[in-house]
């Protein structure tokens, strides 16, 4: 028996959670775990419903989807989080993806897409639909500022789990240096989060061939 990905849908709106859930609930290989309607109510149940997914609307009362999605990640890297809202801006998906959600969808797309989506992130690839491909992507003459040796060897530190204190010690630092190079590098990468960069780390190879698993 094919094993079911277990779906949380994160919606102020209890008409379009109830809609998704019912559109969902249509294929046999997805449990929708339950709504949650802000993002305290997403980390007050995390562990209970223990989602494969999240889709994560964007504006939301007390805690909003993108601060949402960073504490989830934070406390469970492995969860991947789509963003499902209206916002089609390149600033909004490019902060989406900093705080390291694995997919974007505009509520406008085929019901089908949706599904779509979840069974790509679950694969371990990022998804966007198609009105927010091509609106992340660097403009020709501003390429990322690259990394310094010093940087990529924080990155890997933290990438591992490690701590600001932790890095310090190992590279026998100061806190505070390991804190100027951190925010240095999320700057260069254009990252907001240590999810994110966690995640960069893995897909930019950079733990490849260094013994770290994650």
């Amino acid at each position: 028996m094919t094993q079911k990905t277990k779906v949380l849908i994160v919606d102020d709106h209890p008409m379009v959670a109830e809609g998704i859930q019912s559109i969902l609930e249509s294929y046999d290989d997805v449990a929708v775990v339950g709504t949650a309607f802000n993002g305290r109510d997403v980390m007050d149940r995390l562990e209970t419903l223990d989602p494969d997914v999240i889709l994560m609307d964007l504006n939301m009362p007390e805690i909003g989807g993108l601060t949402a999605t960073e504490m989830v990640l934070e406390r469970r890297p492995g969860t991947r989080v789509v963003i499902l809202t209206m916002h089609d801006s390149p600033e909004y998906i490019s902060s989406a993806l900093s705080h390291g959600a694995m997919g974007y969808l505009l509520k406008d797309v085929p019901t089908d897409e949706i599904k779509l989506a979840i069974d790509t992130v679950m694969q371990g690839r990022q998804y966007l639909c198609t009105g927010a491909q091509g609106s992340i992507a660097p403009k020709e003459g501003e390429p990322r500022e690259a990394l310094t040796e010093r940087e990529q060897t924080i990155l890997l530190q933290l990438a591992a789990g490690k701590s600001n204190k932790e890095v310090a010690v190992a590279l026998e630092i100061s806190v505070r240096t390991v804190e100027t190079h951190r925010k240095n590098i999320k700057r260069k990468l254009g990252i907001s989060s240590t999810a994110g960069l966690t995640r960069y780390a893995l897909e930019h190879g950079v733990l490849q061939g260094t013994g770290v698993r994650l």
